[in-house]
């Protein structure tokens, strides 16, 4: 044991970049918390013993590095579906993308090594503070990338929030500190033994008595409550889903899979993003519904009114065009919901886009060199106005989010109009082994701090029904193909979370930071 421990303390930079690997199997699908620790714990040990802050600067650089190499390996997948590239530079973009959010940790890790001042409580304190401040930064510069915060190692199973309970008086990014600090309590004992166990157990009690998880965790309201809902999951692979020769076969799989149970049922039948491939808009030029698949959008809508069937309201990701002088300039992402007449009652267009993905920036400038490949098509998709809430009359008022928008933290709602539910239809066929279950997870934070149930329908999965309580009620599983019947849970009254936002997280920060200063004080004195 102390020959190891001489070796990772007499190799820092090496020992970093294991220890954000480690750390990164915390995240599904692995989800090995108490591994995820121990790195967390190996990171605040030496950036505590580093001699400069250049040095702890490296260390919490190279850690970023591994653990989000570690951490976003689905992303290689996503690269070649998305260009049709070769699966090894998919590879070389998940490392390059992992070297500039390492540069989160960096901040973090000089910040703590300053504030801290060589006095081990004082390091913790700040680095759960800086920590927070870091990954708040992460989900909104350069339009933001909040994959996997710390907090989803606080997540229990499907069946349990775990300590994840205590969002809706924390927020995403302050449950990160928090975790920071179950570290750090690994650290005070295993550094000085087990005399100082009880300062490992001072440390953590005040959060525990503040959050409370165990009174957070009332039990799940019963399942006969609520609108009737069908979630639709036809697991349509990634390259057969937008092969013009596939569309009536993908289309005749999701009809098959949205048939009523019974004569006359009527319920809010959900499908995935990338639903339908017609246009469903009126008003275009001729030429796009014919390019398309040939359906006029009334047809095309009415269509989609006898599938869900009478009474009943259809909500599917659709594509919409801004047209100028009879000319595409523009598309949006969009969920329509279309009733049983074929009439458009309630639509939504994502708002946060995905950068060299659904749009390229700079395209002036990156289409000559050849980086155009980079987005299918000729033109961008155009960003929607923001969170809204739809009112769908008997089904509720849902807000909306489209795929990864679920991931942002105090992003999701709009808190002007609080919807009963969130709707998160996604196309997860690209995220490869370990984005679906990351994708989920992520899903549950947010229903846990809003105190909002999320529905999920997928492409290829995992589709969910998750309630407030972040407990996943039903689920259909990855590559296979299935629906959902049941009810929509009911939402909670709003929680502190879903009134203040990431004010609530930064409130947090705050009193961590000014406890490491007086804890650093009280050291010199």
């Amino acid at each position: 044991m102390q020959r190891a421990l001489g070796l990772f303390h007499s190799h820092p930079r090496w020992a970093a970049l294991l220890c954000g690997a480690v750390a990164a199997t915390g995240f599904e699908p692995l989800h090995l918390t108490l591994l995820a620790l121990l790195g967390l714990t190996g990171l605040i040990d030496l950036v505590s013993r580093a001699p400069t802050w250049k040095a702890a600067a490296l260390i919490g650089w190279l850690f970023g590095v591994g653990h989000f190499t570690t951490g976003n390996t689905w992303i290689a997948t996503a690269f070649t579906y998305q260009a049709a590239m070769p699966v090894w530079l998919g590879w070389i973009a998940v490392v390059l993308l992992s070297f500039y959010l390492a540069v989160y940790p960096l901040l973090a890790a000089v910040a703590a090594w300053r504030l801290g001042r060589a006095n081990l409580g004082a390091t913790i304190l700040a680095f759960a503070g800086c920590w927070i401040v870091s990954e708040w930064l992460r989900a909104w510069i350069f339009t933001g990338f909040a994959w996997n915060p710390l907090a989803a190692i606080a997540l229990g199973p499907f069946g349990s929030p775990g300590f994840a309970s205590v969002l809706p008086l924390t927020g995403t990014y302050a449950l990160s500190g928090i975790v920071i600090l179950f570290a750090g309590s690994v650290l005070i004992a295993l550094r000085k033994g087990k005399v100082n166990w009880r300062g490992a157990v001072l440390l953590l009690v005040p959060i525990v008595l503040l959050t409370n998880p165990l009174r957070l965790s009332p039990s799940s309201p019963a399942p006969g409550n609520g609108p009737a809902v069908t979630l639709v999951q036809p697991n349509i692979p990634q390259d057969q889903l937008n092969d013009p020769a596939m569309f009536p076969r993908n289309f005749t799989r999701l009809a098959a899979l949205s048939a009523p149970r019974q004569p006359g049922q009527q319920r809010l039948l959900l499908w995935p993003e990338s639903g339908v491939p017609d246009y469903l808009r009126d008003g275009y030029p001729e030429r796009f519904y014919l390019d398309n698949v040939g359906a006029d959008p009334g047809i095309a809508r009415k269509r989609l009114g006898m599938i869900a069937g009478p009474g009943t309201v259809l909500m599917t990701g659709a594509v919409d065009l801004e047209i100028k002088d009879d000319n595409a300039v523009g598309a949006r992402n969009v969920v329509t919901a279309v009733g049983s007449g074929g009439d458009i009652v309630g639509s939504y267009a994502k708002a946060h886009l995905v950068p060299y993905g659904e749009y390229l920036p700079m395209r002036a400038l990156l289409t000559p060199l050849g980086l155009s490949r980079l987005v299918p098509g000729d033109i961008d998709f155009w960003p929607g106005p923001g969170p809204q809430t739809l009112d769908l009359g008997q089904w509720g008022r849902p807000g909306v989010q489209i795929c990864y928008e679920i991931i942002f933290s105090g992003q999701v709602v709009d808190r002007a109009a609080r919807p009963q539910f969130l709707f998160n239809p996604s196309n997860d066929g690209w995220f490869g082994a370990s984005g679906p279950p990351q994708h989920l997870a992520q899903a549950r934070l947010r229903a846990i701090e809003e105190g909002l149930p999320v529905l999920r329908a997928t492409t290829t999965g995992i589709s969910a029904v998750i309630e407030p309580s972040g407990v996943v009620r039903q689920w259909v599983p990855r590559h296979k193909a299935g629906r959902i019947d049941g009810t929509i849970p009911p939402a909670r009254q709003a929680t502190l979370f879903a009134k203040l936002g990431n004010k609530l997280a930064l409130v947090w920060a705050t009193l961590f930071l000014v406890a490491s200063v007086v804890a650093s004080r009280r050291s010199r004195s």
